[in-house]
């Protein structure tokens, strides 16, 4: 089952805050008024799209009760639960704003960080998006369970070496986009690796960051979502994806040292004399030495297919900036005209009547 919720809003807002929900009862609805005062306070017109992803509790009705008070809310919900990239991709589908921002329903995320995030996009033209951290200087953890905040912390750190733009937080959800960014990029996640999709698309294509610090603060009210596994081996699959030359560097470097060193003890035993041609250790340091080198090829070979997707992705998004263009350009003069009134003789040009042949010369 699928609908959607339109306010009685006539205006096109200029910030949409999207919100995915799945069973948040507890933090409804301080949650939605919360943000919508923080947001109210910056003076701009907004919409609030929260996506109910499948709740099994009342959190629907809960909304629909709320939305028949506040223009300022419109509702996507759907079953069953599909996960908060579909809930996001479903979000931003629905947006009306030219600026988008993401946060949680659980606000882990105060909503005052929004004003913030919209603050830099207007100083900055250059900025595309923005990406709230808690890593970054002058942001700060509160409460968070230590398990989440170690796997969230070095997860963040190696995500980040293997992107470009420098960011030291790639997960989280606290984010501000215009809406050139979202139009542009494909998405195609279903669950929280989203987040990781966008930087990664977005930074590809050439859209500018920046980065806010943030504090992050442990959910209060509710059941968390955080999976350990799921969020270690997502991590660790998108590094890969990003820069294959950090895995197969990293085993073609170790394979490489244990071959030298098998080598070094080979060039030993030939200087003492005591080398025998026929025993293993020979044709191991061979092994070695050449599998290490290939996987090190397969690493930079990886390298270069990432260089050529991110072309793809710059050129896309070239491809879908000259379409919007193209399709918001007014009609030209002589555009839009009626086959009546298609062709205007020049000046001193006498129009043929409809009746009359054209005169053929043999």
């Amino acid at each position: 089952m699928d609908q959607v919720g339109k306010s009685g809003m006539q205006t096109r807002p200029e910030v949409t805050i999207v919100v995915p929900m799945h069973n948040e009862i507890e933090n409804l609805p301080g949650t939605l008024e919360r943000i919508a005062a923080s947001v109210t306070e910056t003076g701009r017109t907004f919409e609030v799209v929260a996506v109910d992803d499948g709740s099994t509790d009342p959190t629907r009705a809960r909304l629909e009760a709320m939305a028949q008070a506040a223009d300022w809310l419109r509702i996507v919900a759907y079953s069953p639960n599909r996960g908060r990239g579909y809930a996001l991709r479903r979000g931003f589908a629905s947006a009306h704003g030219e600026i988008i921002v993401t946060i949680d329903a659980d606000l882990s995320y105060d909503p005052s960080h929004i004003k913030g995030m919209l603050d830099i996009l207007a100083r900055q033209p250059e900025t595309d998006f923005v990406v709230g951290s808690p890593y970054a200087k002058g942001g700060a953890t509160i409460h968070v369970p230590r398990g989440r905040l170690f796997t969230s912390r070095w997860g963040n750190r190696i995500l980040g070496l293997a992107m470009p733009g420098g960011l030291t937080a790639v997960t989280g959800i606290l984010r501000a986009y215009r809406r050139t960014v979202l139009d542009v990029i494909d998405l195609e996640s279903n669950d929280k690796e989203i987040h990781l999709e966008i930087v990664s698309k977005a930074l590809a294509a050439g859209f500018v960051p920046a980065e806010m610090p943030a504090v992050l603060t442990g959910r209060r009210r509710g059941k968390s979502k955080f999976l350990l596994r799921a969020t270690v081996a997502s991590h660790l699959i998108f590094s890969f994806y990003e820069k294959p030359v950090m895995l197969f560097g990293l085993i073609g470097a170790l394979i490489m040292g244990l071959g030298l060193g098998s080598g070094v003890r080979l060039i030993y035993l030939w200087q003492t004399g005591t080398l025998n041609p026929s025993r293993p250790l020979v044709s191991l340091t061979v092994i070695l030495l050449v599998a290490g080198l290939q996987i090190l090829l397969f690493g930079f070979l990886g390298s270069q297919i990432v260089q050529v997707r991110r072309g793809l992705y710059r050129t896309q998004k070239t491809l879908k900036l000259m379409a919007r263009q193209f399709t918001s350009m007014p009609l030209s003069r002589g555009e839009g005209f009626s086959e009546r009134s298609s062709i205007v003789p020049s000046p001193g040009v006498k129009r043929r009547r409809p009746t009359e042949e054209p005169n053929l010369v043999p």
